[in-house]
């Protein structure tokens, strides 16, 4: 699976005051996952290939569909070809227990969602604000900001697709003394984050409170709903968030960050948390 993330490609490279030249550049590789809950096609999403059994999972939680390890049974990939009759691994079947509540059809994603939006295609807005299973964030747990604005040189050190193509995002989870717990690398940050949360709900560690997930990129609405959906207190961003993710935060009651860069932050909510 790994040698599908990157692709090579020719490139003509155009400098100031220098002939063009032909070079290989190396390319993030995406690609269509089509999501089957039981049989049932659920979503297709375009993704980096790997850690799809991570993604199936962290995306049914942001869903709201389960919130524990026992209710997910078993994932599978399905019979699918390409042209030349390789095994695309491009579609995931998940089977849920029999005491998981099915599958609630308006959830259903009508249309391709694309790597840069994962709430595209919902069959209806209302289904946007789901019911957290975990209720508002009361978590205690402080954090310093020093530690805090190490995050994003912490993230960046994992980052290996991102360093050899530069098209990737990336989500990190951490714990109070700064160990990275998780990283994942996709074109969708929403994938990044559904990818970090589906390998917490595999290893049983659901909700994630006492942790922090450290991301690339802006904050969405949705970014603060997946994590709000998986039990994290604390999001961290390197960019700007939206007025619809800080007033999700505040509700949520969530700690969000953003402007992480060069040791300093702003916090848009919860600093209460921050010594």
């Amino acid at each position: 699976m790994a040698g599908r993330l990157i692709r090579r490609a020719k490139v003509t490279r155009f400098s100031p005051g220098a002939s063009a030249m032909l070079r290989e550049d190396a390319l993030a590789v995406e690609e269509p996952l089509e999501i089957r809950v039981d049989g049932t096609s659920i979503s297709v999403t375009m993704r980096s290939p790997g850690d799809d059994f991570d993604l199936v999972a962290g995306f049914l939680v942001a869903e709201g569909v389960i919130w524990s390890a026992d209710q997910l049974v078993s994932m599978r990939y399905c019979a699918g070809t390409d042209d030349s009759g390789m095994q695309t691994f491009n579609v995931v079947d998940a089977a849920l227990s029999a005491e998981t509540p099915p599958v609630d059809v308006s959830l259903r994603r009508h249309v391709l969602t694309s790597s840069s939006c994962g709430i595209c295609g919902t069959a209806s807005i209302e289904a946007v604000h789901k019911s957290a299973h975990f209720g508002r964030l009361d978590d205690a747990t402080g954090w310093d900001h020093a530690l805090l604005g190490t995050l994003p040189d912490r993230l960046r050190d994992g980052q290996k697709v991102f360093e050899r193509t530069g098209g990737v995002h990336a989500a990190g989870l951490f714990d109070t003394s700064g160990e990275l717990l998780c990283l994942r690398e996709d074109v969708g940050r929403h994938n990044a984050v559904d990818k970090v949360v589906g390998w917490a709900l595999r290893e049983g560690r659901l909700p994630l409170a006492g942790t922090a997930l450290q991301v690339s990129g802006r904050t969405s609405f949705e970014l603060v709903q997946k994590a709000h959906m998986a039990g994290i207190s604390v999001l961290a961003a390197v960019s700007a968030p939206s007025s619809l993710a800080v007033e999700h935060a505040e509700s949520s009651g969530m700690t969000l960050i953003g402007f992480s860069r060069g040791g300093g932050f702003n916090a848009y909510a919860g600093a209460d948390r921050i010594s």
